[in-house]
């Protein structure tokens, strides 16, 4: 193990990445290039301040493989990264520009979608399917649990759907929040059912 790798090895993933001091960034940003430039970056991530609060952002070379609210708690999202893909998590905003600027565009109106590579190593089985479907679920519409169960070949799966939605680890990129009960309201969501509401109201606005 060479002297970069012992450093990703050992940094401690914490909560105060996402905020440091002028002489940490530096020195985050110094090893981000070397870690990349060495094929040693497995996870890099970045927050995101949005109309919906904070967002984590996280990538692999795959693709963005995490998008989380804050009260999935930013520190236990990170700790979940570092153990179940790589100890070698590294705050690297750079390399995420792309995807800060298209949910910026989002937020702003700009754009309906998301156009980034995903890593989905997290969704398996009727998961996966449901996940891999729900970009389908244009701007602006909506589709009860019950529907898109049907949608996807499984009409009595509703509730593995709602599973599948409550367990997205891409809500926004993979657009779960457009999925609604069966009279029509919001329900409940990752982010909350408040921040649920925005989204949709946002989309509707748009669409309209």
């Amino acid at each position: 193990m060479n002297d970069l790798e012992r450093l990703l090895a050992g940094a401690a993933v914490s909560a105060a990445d996402s905020a440091p001091d002028s002489a940490v960034q530096r020195m985050r940003a110094t090893l981000a290039a070397r870690a990349q430039q060495q094929n040693l970056l497995d996870v890099a991530y970045r927050t995101l301040d949005t109309p919906v609060g904070q967002l984590l952002i996280a990538a692999t070379p795959l693709g963005l493989i995490r998008v989380a609210y804050a009260r999935q708690d930013h520190e236990a999202v990170l700790a979940g990264l570092a153990e179940q893909v790589s100890p070698r998590v590294l705050f690297a905003p750079a390399a995420l520009d792309d995807a800060a600027r298209q949910f910026d565009a989002y937020f702003t109106r700009q754009r309906r979608g998301f156009d980034l590579a995903v890593d989905l190593r997290f969704a398996i089985g009727f998961r996966r399917t449901v996940l891999e479907y729900l970009p389908d679920v244009s701007y602006g519409r909506t589709v009860s649990y019950g529907e898109l169960a049907a949608e996807v070949g499984h009409p009595r799966a509703a509730r593995a759907v709602g599973t599948a939605c409550a367990t997205n680890p891409l809500p926004l990129v993979i657009p779960c929040h457009r999925v609604v009960l069966g009279d029509g309201s919001p329900g409940a969501y990752i982010g909350g059912p408040e921040i649920k509401r925005v989204l949709l109201e946002l989309e509707h606005d748009v669409a309209a």
